[in-house]
């Protein structure tokens, strides 16, 4: 059984950002699905990885995953990182786990020893995208309780992402988690994600604000570039700490393990290079009592599926994400996708992956372009009631 065809294909869900995935099929007629992470306006670029990718990999064998991620970390990358690149083998590796678990007949956590829990625990996000206020943002939130969810996570700091942030804006981002936890009760668990917005500073001072509130984690409150600036903040409130959706290398998680700068991980596994670096970051991590809980702004098709399977085989795992801003639009091309209900999603028993996608309805909804919005106009759209933005923060 050899490599036969790679392609890509775009699919446009109508928010957040369109969604890449990769289709690899064999000389003998199987085919598996794989996922890319990629950023709004970025997204061919890494499609242009995965077709310079496709000469190295068609031919060989994809039953050895692990030494082609070699090859092509040796020979294309030319021993180099980069998000994109790490982006674009994702989807190819992901892909053949998916060939390899049909040929097998067997489900990719069986492959590999099996699920340690027989379901996975998943927090909504993407549920905020729009929100011009807190009750908005109440609002939302309420909806996502709705829907069973027992956690969500959003975003609470208003404006464009600076290091630098006015204490008005730390104020709201105050307010607005007040807000969310009296409206949703003590059971509902709040993960808070600063996005590597601020410097260590407004960063401890915001948390110990957020602590009266119980927050489950507190993710990214500094940029993980230099990873002192995280375990800074670590050292100084009592939140868990969260990082590792912007590191993709084992060498990166291994800096933030040496620094002791998180009490749980989020690497994404349409980002790192699929499911083996994964699995190589949850064993780094399970000796410094670290967890998991993987980032996943991915379709709920192949890329929480690859997440769910990753999710049920660790020891360390904690809680995954999930975009429900995409679920709807990803609903109508899966062939099946994942089971989820009150905030837990089934493991799939069918082999491979366990999802599929309807090729014809994913080439109905091709890439579209999202517009443009300037962090100008984002200021001058949200409303400045009670809060006072610096000068610095808008003239960009």
């Amino acid at each position: 059984m050899k490599i036969q065809r790679i392609e890509t294909f775009f699919f446009h869900p109508g928010s957040g950002k369109n969604l890449l995935f990769c289709r690899v099929e064999t000389d003998d007629g199987i085919h598996g699905w794989g996922e890319s992470y990629v950023g709004v306006k970025k997204e061919h670029v890494v499609e242009e990885y995965i077709k310079a990718m496709a000469p190295y990999v068609i031919g060989r064998d994809p039953v050895n995953i692990r030494h082609t991620a070699q090859v092509m970390f040796d020979d294309f990358a030319i021993r180099r990182s980069s998000v994109d690149f790490f982006c674009a083998w994702s989807a190819i590796e992901l892909a053949l786990w998916d060939i390899v678990g049909k040929r097998a007949g067997m489900p990719v956590y069986q492959l590999l020893g099996g699920a340690c829990r027989e379901q996975v625990k998943v927090y909504a996000n993407g549920w905020w995208y729009g929100v011009d206020s807190i009750d908005s943002t109440v609002e939302r939130a309420l909806k996502v309780k709705e829907m069973g969810f027992t956690a969500l996570k959003w975003d609470p700091f208003p404006g464009p992402w600076r290091t630098f942030i006015s204490r008005a804006e730390e104020d709201y981002a105050v307010d607005n988690v007040r807000a969310v936890r009296e409206a949703l009760g003590p059971d509902m668990d709040l993960l808070i994600d600063a996005h590597r917005r601020v410097a260590p500073h407004h960063a401890i001072r915001v948390a110990r604000r957020l602590e009266e509130f119980d927050i489950f984690c507190y993710e990214e409150p500094s940029l993980s570039d230099n990873i002192e600036l995280v375990a800074a903040t670590r050292r100084a409130i009592s939140t868990p700490v969260v990082t590792g959706e912007t590191l993709y290398t084992k060498e990166d998680f291994a800096r933030v393990l040496e620094h002791r700068a998180a009490d749980m991980l989020n690497p994404d596994i349409c980002a790192v290079g699929g499911l083996l670096q994964m699995l190589d970051i949850a064993t780094m991590a399970q000796p410094h009592a670290v967890g998991i809980c993987p980032h996943n702004y991915n379709s709920t098709i192949v890329g929480l599926a690859a997440t769910v399977h990753y999710s049920a085989l660790i020891t360390n795992f904690v809680i995954a994400e999930c975009f429900i801003n995409l679920q709807d639009a990803c609903d109508t091309i899966a062939a099946p996708g994942i089971a989820m209900k009150d905030g837990w999603a089934d493991i799939p028993t069918a082999p491979g992956w366990g999802v599929d996608i309807d090729t014809k309805a994913l080439l109905e909804r091709p890439y579209k372009d999202f517009p443009f919005k300037s962090m100008r106009t984002y200021h001058e759209e949200f409303p400045r009631k009670n809060y006072v933005w610096g000068v610095a923060n808008v003239t960009r």
